[in-house]
């Protein structure tokens, strides 16, 4: 096995033993990055010196949990002397002057910057429209994360960080088939990271495996919550966790072949131990409105002065999600602030009841670049955007965490994604019940990228 190849956990094992050196793995890294990235465009910028030095660093002083492991990290994350574009023009000229929190804490367990990965710009879109699919160059990538999504995908970096506003780090590992873990909301330091919307915003890893998830995350948060990261149960015996399973919304308007892959994992967790314990969701019409609601105007706010002084350089998409939000009131901002307050204690009781919701990550799999709506076959029609965040926004509106974990392909060969949601500070349930299934199902493998 070639090194860009390894796990994380297989990786860091590789180099603790000096049977491979840092170097050696940056460099196999980057020569996957050279080979595969005229096809993905995963990366605004590779950092190869940058890289190189820091595994040569790791090599001989750091000892870190991360020691020499090639990270991405999206566009949107600050590293001193980099450029952080949000993969627009309008921060073109754009450097960092300090490290991120993240950027700091994972540079400080002996993590190599391999590069910056590609968002949609400024994460205001589902897309990622620079870059492929790691699986069908013809399909999107998912985003906003898009780009980290498909570097891990191919073998391009070993991970790399995500940001999560409604989906943003699940629903591009989801259609690339990796994992993707979006944290308990403020666990994971956002300073020094480009905002979209302050109250959903969340930062977290996209991984080869859900082991590898939980060494991230322990990376990321403060040392008194590392551990139990580190060191979630990685047995396969679930006896004792009940797992909800929704008897509305989240199958609603699903793909058959999604519906049949993730039931057939939940029946997997069945198998392994777990209780299943049918769950209903609560406030389902006011879900994306609630969403909405929140982030247009939170993420007009931020942007209010290069939108008046050079609107000219966003792209249009985004340039028309960002002056909608000014028309929005102050009274409907509040009520959407009331709405996830009610929301956020309803999804609390129901987890009062259950240890982990399982549900599909994404209602079907990628679509074809250049798609724009979806039509079910009861009717329904909602654009694609729509499709993809419908299931991953509550979560973000909750505040708790959610895992997504590749249970399977449709019958084109793309990737079906589970996601596990928990209660607050419940990720080392979310990482042992996705680990147990991992162990038990198909061993994780890079796309086939050419």
């Amino acid at each position: 096995m070639r090194p860009y190849e390894l796990s994380l956990a297989e990786a860091a094992q590789e180099v603790r033993a000096r049977r491979l050196s840092p170097v050696e793995l940056v460099d196999s890294v980057l020569e996957r990055i050279d080979r595969v990235e005229p096809h993905l465009h995963a990366y605004v910028e590779v950092t190869p010196e940058r890289a190189r030095r820091d595994a040569r660093r790791a090599e001989s002083a750091v000892d870190g949990p991360l020691r020499g492991i090639p990270m991405a990290l999206k566009d949107l994350i600050d590293v001193a002397g980099v450029a952080t574009t949000a993969s627009s023009r309008v921060r073109a000229d754009h450097r960092a002057e300090a490290d991120s929190a993240v950027a700091a804490r994972l540079a400080a367990a002996g993590a190599a910057l391999v590069g910056k990965t590609h968002t949609h710009e400024f994460a205001y879109g589902l897309i990622t429209p620079q870059t492929g699919n790691a699986w069908d160059r013809g399909r999107i990538a998912g985003g906003s994360s898009g780009g980290s999504a498909v570097a891990v995908a191919a073998g391009a970096a070993t991970f790399a960080l995500g940001t999560d506003t409604g989906g943003s780090i699940r629903v591009p590992a989801a259609l690339n088939g990796v994992v993707g873990l979006k944290p308990t909301y403020d666990l994971v330091p956002r300073r020094g990271v480009t905002s979209l919307s302050w109250s959903l915003d969340h930062v977290g890893p996209i991984t080869r495996t859900v082991e590898d998830a939980g060494l991230v995350l322990a990376a990321l948060v403060a040392p008194d919550r590392a551990q139990s990261f580190a060191d979630h149960p990685r047995d396969e015996d679930l006896r004792g966790l009940r797992v909800g399973v929704p008897v509305n919304y989240y199958f609603d308007h699903v793909d058959p072949e999604v519906e049949a892959a993730v039931r057939a994992a939940v029946a997997r967790l069945e198998e392994l131990g777990a209780r299943l314990v049918e769950v209903e969701i609560p406030m389902t019409r006011y879900i994306q409105a609630t969403h909405w609601g929140l982030m247009v105007p939170e993420a007009t706010a931020y942007h209010e002065r290069t939108l008046r002084s050079v609107p000219e350089l966003y792209a249009d998409d985004v340039r028309v999600l960002l002056e909608a939000g000014a028309l929005l009131s102050a009274g409907d901002y509040l009520r959407a602030q009331r709405a996830r307050t009610l929301m956020r204690r309803a999804w609390l009781d129901v987890l009062d009841g259950v240890d982990a919701i399982a549900a599909p990550t994404v209602p079907l799999t990628a679509v074809e670049v250049g798609r724009e709506s979806v039509t079910w076959p009861d009717g329904a029609v909602e654009t694609v955007s729509d499709a993809y965040v419908r299931l991953s926004a509550p979560a973000n509106i909750a505040g708790v965490p959610s895992l997504t974990v590749p249970v399977g392909q449709d019958r084109a060969g793309l990737p079906i994604g589970m996601q596990l949601m928990g209660r607050p500070l419940g990720e080392a349930v979310l990482l042992r019940l996705g680990h147990a299934y991992e162990r038990t199902g198909t061993a994780p493998r890079l796309a086939p990228v050419a």
